[in-house]
């Protein structure tokens, strides 16, 4: 990128006003620095707007779905606004049921137990474990890292065709769960020719849209996919609200993800003691319980922030940050950034890396006792991603483990850096100069182990 491309990205489209952007942290060498959070695929910070859009409403908080009063009303009215909100974010077809959960791994764990009898289930192993792992009552077929987007779809197809021939000589249902970006490398898969290949063969497909969402817009009927997952604390928006949204015939055939208060539209006693109970078709269905309204409110604060935004200004200018963050690495040889399509995939703004004669947990803990940096590292819950990635001759272990490895692999572990709409320059510039700093001239302090993570030695 130019220097008079990257000046037109970045008046085009400032960070979006973040919570906790001043904040300041103490260096393990003394003094304070204002604190570089490049750890957004974990959480990103919250948008100021779904703070002050949230706080604005606070007071006016009450039941749902269940009171007379004027706050009762207005919450539920805000409820439900929320939830059109969210179905016009992802250009839900009409027809389609959008359901309040807590996270991705909730929504996911939904549709599994939604499932139809029988139904079998395709996944890569490149998942994240939120939606490598809720298909375990299921029949489940594990596809192999793909190292193409071609080798991806075909090797779908092949699955597909393949599959067991149920009683009646049929297939039977099937379901594939994709990502759409990687919690690992960020690279971007190819959602749409899947989800096409999905439905030649007569399966429906759900996206882990978990990564992807906050960062590029993402149309249910463009993508064609028959469900969608996210979470709210990975688009801006705290409170531990999620999202599954898409078509609603399995989902109303299911016994209740929950059974309780607002699921059931009628309950009554039997004759013989028992109870009889009629469930809403609705959403609300899978929503029993108080709902998390301001959970919900805070997704679609941020989903209009997003919007208003536009997707198209926040890719460039996160694009032109990637191209900064994979430049400067490049010029450190002893790095090693992690891909499974290749440096010419499109990707997120999230870069997995390993730095040779480092341990990662090492790395990491001096890029935040030393610089103020905030990354990730671990296996990032895609603990066969990273193997496959890492292969099988992990890097020389340093002085500090890996908090997620299994005993043995204390050194098979990888660093994460992540940034979004709310990253300022000064961030990506910060963590690039650090990485050359401790490459070169090693950390200025020492580190031990404890609990299982890498810490400053403050003992002496």
């Amino acid at each position: 990128m130019s220097v008079s491309t990257a000046a037109s990205v970045q008046t085009l489209c400032s960070p979006l006003p973040v919570l906790g952007r001043d904040v300041t942290v103490p260096l393990v060498t003394g003094g304070e620095v204002t604190y570089a959070a490049l750890d957004y695929a974990a959480s990103a910070p919250a948008l100021q707007r779904v703070w002050d859009d949230v706080a604005a409403y606070a007071p006016y908080y009450g039941s749902v779905h269940r009171g007379a009063g004027y706050l009762s009303q207005l919450s539920t009215d805000l409820f439900e606004n929320a939830r059109r909100t969210v179905g016009e974010f992802l250009d839900c077809r009409d027809d389609d049921q959008v359901v309040f959960t807590r996270s991705t791994t909730d929504s996911l764990n939904l549709l599994a137990a939604a499932l139809p009898a029988d139904c079998q289930v395709f996944v890569f192993e490149t998942e994240h474990h939120a939606s490598l792992l809720p298909w375990r009552d299921a029949r489940v077929t594990y596809l192999n890292a793909p190292r193409t987007h071609r080798e991806a779809v075909e090797n779908l197809e092949r699955a597909l065709a393949d599959r067991a021939v149920s009683i009646d000589g049929g297939h039977g249902p099937a379901l594939v769960c994709v990502t759409g970006a990687s919690n690992v490398t960020g690279e971007l898969w190819p959602v749409r020719e899947l989800a096409a290949a999905a439905h030649a063969h007569g399966a429906r497909i759900v996206l882990d849209a978990a990564q992807l969402a906050p960062h590029h817009a993402v149309s249910v009927r463009d993508l064609d996919v028959d469900w969608i997952a996210f979470s709210g604390h990975k688009l801006y928006a705290p409170f531990g609200s999620g999202v599954l949204a898409g078509r609603s015939d399995w989902l109303r055939a299911a016994e209740p993800y929950l059974a309780g208060g607002g699921a059931s539209r009628k309950v009554s006693r039997r004759e013989d003691g028992g109870v009889d109970v009629e469930w809403h078709d609705s959403a609300a269905r899978h929503e029993a319980g108080s709902p998390n309204v301001i959970g919900a409110y805070s997704i679609a604060s941020a989903c209009k922030a997003l919007t208003e935004a536009g997707f198209d200004e926040l890719v460039a200018r996160e694009q032109y940050l990637i191209e900064k963050v994979r430049a400067g690495l490049a010029e450190v040889p002893e790095v090693r950034v992690l891909s499974l399509f290749g440096d010419d995939a499109a990707r997120v703004g999230v870069l997995s890396f390993v730095v040779a004669g480092w341990n990662s947990s090492h790395f990491a803990a001096a890029l935040s006792a030393e610089y103020g940096i905030g990354v990730r590292d671990g296996l990032f819950c895609a603990h066969p991603l990273v193997r496959t990635l890492l292969g099988s001759d992990p890097q020389a272990q340093g002085e500090c483990g890996a908090p997620e490895a299994a005993p043995g692999e204390k050194s098979l572990n990888a660093i994460r850096v992540s940034f979004g709409a709310g990253t300022p320059d000064e961030h990506v510039e910060r963590f690039v100069n650090a990485v050359k700093e401790l490459v070169t001239n090693g950390a200025k302090w020492n580190y031990r182990t404890e609990d299982g993570r890498c810490v400053p030695d403050t003992s002496a």
